[in-house]
């Protein structure tokens, strides 16, 4: 599906309050990004219960029923579950996961509102949600006549809303502290192997796992869990995060002088994650260009130099991955070019 323009959370609950009670809306989105909670907290909200069909596991006639003979007449059965008397939301998950056969059932369902002799009750809410076709997730075409039908939009996810959303819900503290650095390792675009990766509901069941093993978690276990939660990148900076915290290594620490990076073997880990953090920290607080340098961020600058060479000392490698652009991540171009020509060994050979 070909949207130009995407939502965030906070934006998809508007939608969903003006447009939803009106018209069906279908919500595309990537895996665990919360399509599914999202649907749900907003029937909550406007006090109607939401009734969840997955249409990846749906017959016709699990949507249109099965006939029954009255009055001499046959006459169309909708299920138990769909066929009810107070208004309700109808949300149809998964639903460019089934069949054209089923997909021809939804159309009078959305379209109408209706099947057979059956209407919804008026004020109930029809949402329907699904994947994309670049997910490498179970999707089937949706025919012209069944998009015509609804109202499009696609979600991405937000590490702000998320956040908000993750305080309130008991997220174990050291994920919300670690994506709070590294918002852009929330999600990951699913790959095309079969392996984990990471998601807003990863990292939720991350939490769970975790707090069910206890403060006392080891690092073996903590492993063990990351590696089938994350993806591995974000699996590795995961366990690093928390090997730095238990060790009492902090970035803004190190920032002020009150701490030096650490330069034992066994913390290369922390080391690691220590120095994409201050990468992130610069991409996000130094100007694209330099003439735009403040008092507080020329001083960033200046400081931030100091602890490169600080860095570069302890291992080059590390210090030239923070130099190099990886992924559009990359250091405004003024300060690597003063970071290279204050520290030529850190220009990477190609």
């Amino acid at each position: 599906m070909n949207i130009p323009l995407s939502v965030n959370q906070t934006e998809l609950l508007d939608v969903l309050l003006n447009v939803a009670i009106i018209r069906p809306v279908f919500i595309w989105g990537a895996p665990g990004i919360g399509k599914s909670s999202i649907v749900e907290n907003f029937a909550e909200s406007l006090g109607l219960p939401c009734v969840s069909l997955l249409g990846s596991q749906l017959a016709p006639e699990d949507i249109i029923g099965v006939p029954q003979i009255i009055d001499g007449k046959s006459v169309f059965c909708p299920p138990r579950m769909i066929a009810r008397e107070e208004p309700y939301c109808l949300f149809l998950d998964e639903l460019n996961a089934c069949s054209q056969e089923v997909q021809k059932a939804f159309y009078s369902l959305i379209h109408d509102r209706r099947i057979g002799e059956y209407f919804l009750p008026k004020g109930s809410i029809i949402i329907g949600a699904g994947n994309r076709a670049q997910d490498n997730a179970i999707v089937k075409p949706m025919s012209s006549a069944l998009i015509n039908r609804m109202f499009h939009v696609e979600l991405i996810a937000s590490h702000r809303d998320w956040l908000a959303w993750a305080g309130q819900n008991g997220i174990h503290p050291y994920i919300i502290e670690y994506i709070g650095l590294r918002p852009d390792h929330l999600w990951k675009q699913p790959p095309k192997t079969e392996e984990p990766f990471s998601t807003p509901r990863s990292w939720h069941m991350l939490s769970d796992a975790i707090y069910s093993y206890g403060d006392n978690i080891t690092e073996k276990q903590l492993e063990i869990l990351v590696s089938g939660c994350l993806s591995p990148h974000h699996a590795a900076q995961f366990r690093a995060f928390v090997k730095q915290i238990r060790n009492r290594y902090a970035l803004s620490a190190i920032f002020n002088g009150e701490q030096k990076w650490p330069g034992a073997p066994e913390d290369r880990d922390a080391l690691y994650f220590l120095a994409q953090s201050f990468k992130a920290r610069l991409i996000k607080e130094l100007p694209s260009d330099k003439n735009n340098l403040s008092g507080t961020t020329q001083d960033l600058a200046f400081r931030s130099k100091a602890l490169m060479k600080d860095l570069a000392n302890i291992s080059l490698e590390i210090a030239q991955m923070t130099v190099s652009a990886e992924d559009d991540n990359a250091l405004p171009d003024w300060f690597v070019v003063e970071i290279i020509r204050d520290l030529p060994r850190l220009a990477v050979k190609k």
